[in-house]
């Protein structure tokens, strides 16, 4: 039997890397959760100061840098894996019931990426161009005003739609990922397996909620 190889290695190696990287993507979804929710809990200033921290703090630039480095290496890997997993499938059974072995979310793990990833590329436009190369204004306190454009984008009904179609697609992906993480790293334990089930679907659904909740929040509140 051969051994499929690529972008990096055996396929075991691949998975590997989806795990690290995904683990280390939802670490910085949850610190960037607690700065948007300034939009919602804090001031425009607030928001535009944590902005500026974000994009000027060097330790925090270097993080960034291995953030890009991580989204693009999870993307790349996960569209691997997909395509060697669809080419190993058994062709030729009569009937195939993907549901009786998994559920929705394990099966369309590549879709829900790329939709993901889609959804990173013009949200990436939309602000982090604009906050490192766009000519925003400057507020009372000398930071670019991020909170300006971001509050207009979700002012949009069509933005703030898919923005939240987005959050459930991510959603989706959390709910299956991190105990997939888990279960390729080795870190299982008949007591302890249970509980990271239930603590990554709660994570996903509390984390994608509360995300999905801000742009909604823009929309329908008269006070922004």
């Amino acid at each position: 039997m051969t051994s499929k190889r690529g972008l990096f290695g055996s396929s075991l190696a691949r998975k590997y890397w989806m795990a690290l990287t995904g683990l280390f993507l939802i670490t910085f979804l949850v610190i960037h959760l607690v700065g948007n929710l300034t939009i919602v809990l804090g001031t425009a200033d607030d928001f535009n100061a944590y902005a500026a921290f974000m994009t000027s703090f060097p330790p925090i630039k270097i993080i960034s840098y291995l953030l890009y480095a991580s989204i693009l290496l999870h993307a790349v890997d996960g569209i691997v894996l997909a395509r060697q997993n669809s080419a190993a499938r058994p062709v030729g059974y009569g009937e195939y019931r993907g549901s009786a072995n998994s559920g929705w979310a394990s099966r369309n793990m590549a879709l829900l990426g790329i939709f993901t990833l889609l959804f990173l590329l013009v949200h990436m436009k939309s602000f982090w161009f604009e906050m490192h190369f766009g000519s925003l204004p400057l507020d009372a306190n000398g930071n670019k005003d991020l909170f300006g454009i971001t509050v207009a984008a979700f002012e949009q009904v069509w933005y703030t739609a898919f923005y939240v179609v987005a959050m459930v697609s991510l959603g989706f992906h959390l709910w299956h990922g991190v105990e997939s993480a888990f279960q390729t790293m080795g870190w299982t334990h008949p007591t302890y397996t249970p509980v990271v089930q239930i603590a990554g679907r709660t994570l996903a659904v509390v984390l994608c909620g509360a995300f999905a909740m801000i742009p909604l929040y823009v929309l329908i509140s008269p006070n922004i």
